[in-house]
């Protein structure tokens, strides 16, 4: 599927997914909104714009409440990928209000800073004993050995999954997310179905399990409060347990191997982190905006909107670029140039307005945690092979990251 022949944006093409930043400097440069025949979007790439816009409330991220499939003037989805769309439509990340204010109040009280800060010396204790074993083993897989577990067991454990069931986790994720990519495939939309179906059945079972024995976790905790008369209906808990397992997790696999990958290529930088670790909490912002994790994000449009003289109909889909509003040159200096003491740094890596990622507290102290401990303990640590990156364009990751220490 080709681009418009003027339209410096290819989401499948493989040199645009491995380096999008210089397309998006010419994006910017083509206008400030534009239309993307092959996904029927209207991209919209700077970030004052990006930035207004998740806080529109022309905008939503679903139209349901409001309108039919119909109304709308979209075709409803194929009935054989009603079970992803069911998973994936009662969760607050695709909710408008009343319902998102509803169930974010519930799920915020999980994510207060000081139930998180509590967090903060398991996330510790895990970070050392993964790294550990990576330099006991004198290298290996970053992503497998050290990204990959932390920030699944941290979610896992707040959820009250037993250490036992978490094996699938990460897979269940990985297919369920295939489906946010653009345009997904019929093979992609195939496993989203099944894994949604799985997990579902799995946190169905648990979760009445949890109600004839709570424990002191966060499926419980939702139990007890609809019982109180928060209501949460059995949809909306194995939905909201499948999003914050996702977002919970993704972001932070992501942001690590990406961020490594980005310091192997910048030895200078990299050096400066080693003689300071100090630098931490500003590298961990400045690794988050220089390779966006999440790269798209996309909006109805409810109402009638107009960006730079383009009026936007109701009707209509805008895909934000979260990697082309960290790179805008309007709010970031030298916006190619990773800078681990960079200050001031209003990245929109975790969103903004109500959709604002409510796991982004844990997330940084996941990410500096991690950076951390594999400074301490693996000073040496040095790339063992170039990388492969993964095919999507909207998650952006590597296939893994192999490393050497000593």
């Amino acid at each position: 599927m080709a681009a418009p022949s003027d339209l410096a944006f290819d989401p499948w093409d493989p040199a645009f997914v491995a380096d999008p930043y210089p397309a998006y400097a010419r994006l910017r440069e083509q206008g400030r909104v534009r239309y993307f025949e092959p996904t029927d979007q209207w991209l919209v790439a700077h970030h004052a714009d990006v930035s207004a816009l998740l806080r529109d409330r022309r905008l939503g991220r679903t139209y349901l409440h409001r309108f039919s499939h119909e109304e709308f003037g979209r075709t409803p989805p194929p009935p054989e990928h009603e079970p992803f769309h069911t998973l994936n439509d009662h969760g607050m990340l695709d909710l408008e209000p009343p319902d998102h204010t509803r169930i974010r109040r519930l799920v915020s009280k999980a994510f207060t800073p000081r139930t998180v800060d509590r967090l903060r010396p398991y996330v510790r204790e895990l970070a050392d004993e993964l790294v550990a074993g990576l330099v006991a083993a004198g290298g290996g897989d970053l992503l497998r050995d050290v990204a990959e577990p932390l920030p699944v067991a941290v979610i896992a454990e707040m959820l009250g999954i037993p250490e036992s069931d978490r094996a699938p986790l990460r897979p269940w994720s990985a297919d369920i997310c295939g489906m946010y990519e653009l345009n997904p495939s019929e093979e992609a939309a195939a496993k989203a179905v099944r894994a949604s179906v799985e997990f579902s059945d799995y946190l169905r079972d648990l979760i009445a399990e949890r109600r004839k024995n709570p424990g002191d976790d966060l499926i419980s905790g939702l139990i007890a409060a609809h019982d109180e008369g928060d209501r949460l209906t059995e949809q909306e808990m194995i939905a909201t347990c499948v999003l914050l397992l996702n977002a919970g997790h993704e972001a932070t696999v992501n942001s690590t191997v990406n961020g490594w990958w980005a310091l192997f290529r910048h030895p200078d930088q990299l050096a400066a982190l080693r003689a300071d670790h100090s630098l931490v909490p500003t590298a961990v912002e400045e690794l988050l905006r220089y390779d966006t994790p999440l790269q798209l994000f996309e909006r109805w449009v409810l109402d009638e909107i107009e960006i730079d003289g383009q009026v936007i109909p109701r009707g209509a889909e805008i895909a934000m670029l979260f990697g082309s509003a960290n790179h805008d040159p309007a709010v970031f200096a030298d916006p190619s140039r990773l800078d681990l003491t960079r200050r001031d740094n209003p990245h929109i890596s975790f969103s903004a307005g109500i959709h604002y990622c409510i796991g982004a507290p844990l997330a940084r102290i996941e990410l500096a945690a991690s950076m951390t401990s594999l400074l301490e303990r693996a000073p040496t640590l040095r790339l063992a092979a170039e990388p492969v990156r993964k095919p999507n364009f909207v998650i952006r990751g590597l296939e893994g990251l192999a490393v050497e220490v000593g």
